[in-house]
């Protein structure tokens, strides 16, 4: 019998599977904002090891976000993507060192405010993706089935 913990993760397992680019990155934003909300519970009841545990994971998400940048095609926008991103893991260093819950809350809300921004232009893609993918599919049986998209 499966948990729901076990539940959840096939859940996030398949939805990372179906994930566009910039799914992936509001699924990796949520992520990061939860663990350090996790962080600031632990710090409002004292408990140091949860505490570090998910600000550790938080650092990682970061890692990860900030390791995806290109900044071939990104210009600019992947230059201040990587300030914001060296902020926010010096600042959440530096909530976890002080114990300080209005650090850890600040920046909770520029993620979650960098999040939504994310979230919106996903909405303004979306049309624009679904139409590709409606083309690639009708191609597709046009000839038999088979199609040449890829990611």
């Amino acid at each position: 019998m499966k948990t729901v913990a076990d539940v959840t993760r096939i859940y996030q397992d398949c939805a990372i599977a179906g994930a566009s680019p910039v799914e992936m990155v509001i699924l990796l934003y949520e992520a990061a904002i939860e663990d350090m909300r996790r962080a600031l519970t632990a710090m409002k009841k004292s408990d140091i090891e949860t505490r570090t545990a998910q600000v550790s994971h938080a650092l990682m998400l970061l890692q990860q976000l900030q390791g995806t940048l290109d900044f071939q095609q990104g210009g600019d926008a992947a230059k201040q993507f990587e300030q914001f991103y060296n902020m926010v893991r010096a600042k959440l260093l530096e909530a976890q060192m002080r114990g300080s819950s209005e650090l850890m809350q600040q920046q909770i809300r520029m993620m979650s405010e960098v999040r939504d921004c994310w979230v919106q232009a996903g909405r303004l893609l979306q049309p624009r993706q679904a139409a590709g993918s409606v083309a690639a599919g009708d191609a597709a049986i046009e000839r038999g089935g088979e199609s040449e998209w890829n990611a």
